[in-house]
């Protein structure tokens, strides 16, 4: 029964195909891809000459990068492809389509290859595979409210849940199609749905309700100006005249085929439609027992049929023809009818036309009326379990799918709490270091205050020690200043003097006065000499109070600590001449370095030496301890100080260690004079 319907499903699948306006080229695009494209959409040219601009085309496209315009190209080229029937290059090019879709998110593009792909797989027959991707367009629709693409899918997946025999779920899918096909108000698929649910509605034998959905569908095409050439309002009236025929009322059966029949252009158009229409209405006057113009309407029928090689019509044709020569009891022609029928219906594989055949040939042929009978029952048999499994393999695509789905959402439901959990994690973690840093750097703050309060204690000592070298120095310079004023220069005076008295004298007295006054300025060089060896004696101690500083850490070190200490100064480094802050700094290395030393290196033996060149000053601290891996060791504050220190004076140290043979520590500072 359900065949007679192929025509009308077939139609509407090719027209729930996205319809483009068909472009000419009418002058040559500087686009290469487009004028190809248009070309391969010229419909005057043939399938064979526009599949070659569509090749084209397509090898251009691949070569583009992945966007808008992109995917736009291969919209019209996968739409071309379907319609010059090359479905191999239409999978392939909805295969990039596809890619470039995800990889782009696109949900609506991603559904509409979903969609594109159902397509495909119902063209070459499986079904399974085309209701799964027709269900996975629909979810995707749904999730962003596309009602217009989800109109179409629901169409083209009532459409194959009908041709694979689950009429409930048929049912569900174009209800829903109908919905939205009014709520958008697009006449055209509300045709389709209202048309689909009266072929389902034929199907479950509810055949006033079949006919109360085809007359909506009517009304549908009376008020909206559809393509004259899709013929729907004698689709319609072809599927009303059958739901009478199936109700035994011919009568009105044979009044909407021959209304159907009135379409002038049905014949060149449709000849497929126009035979069925034929077919029909002889079938209608042959329950009538109208025999007047039977059995030429038969034969007409099936001629048209056979030259459009519409095998499960030309079975129907044989099989009415069957019957009507059973009627007028030519049981042999009817016999070889049937049988004929039957050849067919095996060599087509479809178990429905097989069916029917068998059917007819229990009636007309009773010699072997067992055989066919207990053949069309195991066929039926196995014909329903079959049905049964394919409304079950689509619930069970449906249920898996749906798991998935529900799989997806756990899944990211999972990843997010996850994802919250990190975040949290990672800001207490943040928060935390944050805390220690702060910390950290308040105890840093604290050692570095700590530390500016002892340079500046060193220099105010510095500076103290300089002020009482200066005012000793003042106070020597006056004793020295009055000593060589009342002393010296008194004698120097008076004997030389002396000497102007006795110029002119010869005598022997004389001599030996002169002899006497020149010893006496030997004695006053002398006091000279000792008066200047006290002020280079003093000068020297003036020199080395920075040195006496050191040496006093070192002695500290000494009195402290096991370890023996050697100590060496260059003598000369004029010390007056270098900037105090070099100083301070250099101090706090040492001493830096001798904590270091007692703290981690159990040396016995520390030599330190303090020399120069032209331009640096350099301290060097040597010792034989445990040592460290210096490449490898993370360096503690104290290091850090001493580059710091190191770098503030615009100076180099080097730290050399080896694990089990001491350390030593370079340090270089330019000697920057004093201000």
């Amino acid at each position: 029964m359900k065949n007679t319907f192929y025509f009308i499903i077939f139609l509407v699948i090719l027209s729930c195909s996205k319809n483009k306006e068909k472009i000419t080229p009418t002058r040559v695009s500087t686009d290469s891809i487009s004028l190809f494209l248009n070309l391969s959409e010229n419909d005057s040219f043939s399938f064979k000459k526009r599949l070659i601009y569509s090749d084209k085309s397509f090898l251009m496209i691949k070569d583009q990068k992945d966007d808008t315009l992109k995917r736009k190209n291969l919209l019209r080229l996968i739409s071309n492809y379907s319609k010059i029937n090359s479905w191999e290059k239409y999978k392939t090019s909805n295969n990039f389509f596809l890619k470039s879709a995800i990889k782009d998110n696109d949900t609506l593009q991603i559904a509409t290859a979903y969609s594109q792909s159902g397509l495909y797989y119902f063209n070459s027959n499986i079904n399974d595979s085309a209701f799964y991707f027709y269900l996975k367009s629909e979810k995707l629709l749904k999730n962003i409210n596309n009602k217009n693409t989800l109109l179409e899918v629901y169409i083209k997946k009532a459409t194959i849940q009908f041709y694979n025999d689950d009429y409930l779920g048929a049912e569900l899918s174009a209800t829903n199609a109908l919905k939205i096909a009014r709520i958008l108000n697009d006449a055209l698929k509300e045709y389709y749905a209202l048309n689909l649910l009266g072929v389902i509605s034929n199907e479950f034998a509810n055949y006033k309700k079949a006919i109360e959905y085809h007359e909506k569908a009517l009304k549908v095409t009376e008020k909206n100006k559809f393509p004259p050439e899709n013929h729907l309002e004698t689709i319609t009236l072809n599927n009303i005249g059958y739901t009478y025929q199936n109700l035994g009322e011919n009568e009105k059966a044979i009044v909407n085929f021959k209304k159907a029949l009135k379409d002038d252009k049905l014949f060149i158009e449709n000849p497929g439609l126009y035979a069925t229409l034929f077919d029909n209405l002889a079938y209608s006057n042959f329950k009538l027992k109208d025999f007047k113009n039977l059995p030429s309407m038969f034969y007409k029928s099936l001629k048209i049929r056979d030259s459009l090689k519409l095998t499960s019509k030309i079975i129907y044709s044989k099989i009415h023809l069957s019957e009507y020569y059973y009627k007028i009891k030519n049981k042999n022609l009817a016999k070889n009818l049937a049988k004929d029928a039957l050849l067919n219906a095996r060599e087509n594989g479809f178990s429905g036309d097989v069916l029917l055949s068998l059917k007819q040939l229990t009636k007309v042929d009773s010699i072997n009326s067992a055989k066919y009978s207990n053949e069309y029952i195991k066929i039926n048999d196995s014909l329903q379990t079959a049905e049964r499994n394919s409304k079950d393999k689509f619930a069970r695509i449906a249920f898996e799918t749906d798991e998935i789905s529900q799989e997806n959402v756990d899944l990211e439901g999972r990843n997010r709490t996850l994802l919250y959990f990190l975040m949290f994690g990672g800001i207490i973690i943040l928060f935390v270091f944050i805390i220690r840093y702060q910390r950290n750097r308040a105890k840093e703050l604290l050692y570095l205050q700590s530390q500016q309060r002892a340079n500046e204690e060193i220099f105010n000592l510095m500076a103290s020690q300089e002020t009482a070298a200066a005012e000793t120095r003042n106070k020597e310079k006056k004793k020295i200043a009055k000593d060589i004023h009342d002393g010296v220069l008194g004698r120097m005076f008076g004997a030389r003097m002396n000497l102007d008295s006795l110029n002119n004298n010869i005598d022997t007295e004389s001599a030996e006065k002169r002899l006497a006054y020149l010893n006496e300025l030997k004695i006053i060089e002398q006091d000279l000499r000792e008066i200047s060896h006290d002020l280079n004696r003093e000068k020297q101690v003036l020199i080395n109070n920075f040195v006496a500083i050191v040496n006093d850490l070192l002695e500290e070190q000494r009195n402290a600590f096991p370890s023996k200490v050697a100590f060496k100064i260059s003598e000369d480094i004029n010390w007056n001449n270098i900037n105090n802050n070099i100083k301070i700094n250099m101090y706090r290395i040492l001493q830096e370095g001798l904590q270091n030393i007692n703290k981690y290196a159990n040396a016995k033996k520390i030599e330190v030496s303090i020399s120069s060149d032209a331009n640096n000053i350099i301290l060097s601290i040597i010792d034989n301890g445990d040592g460290f891996d210096a490449n490898k060791k993370k360096k503690g504050i104290g290091l850090q100080n001493m580059i710091s220190r190191a770098s503030d004076c615009r100076g180099i140290i080097d730290i050399n260690s080896i694990k089990g043979e001491g350390t030593t520590i370079i340090l270089t500072m330019p000697i920057t004079k004093q201000s």
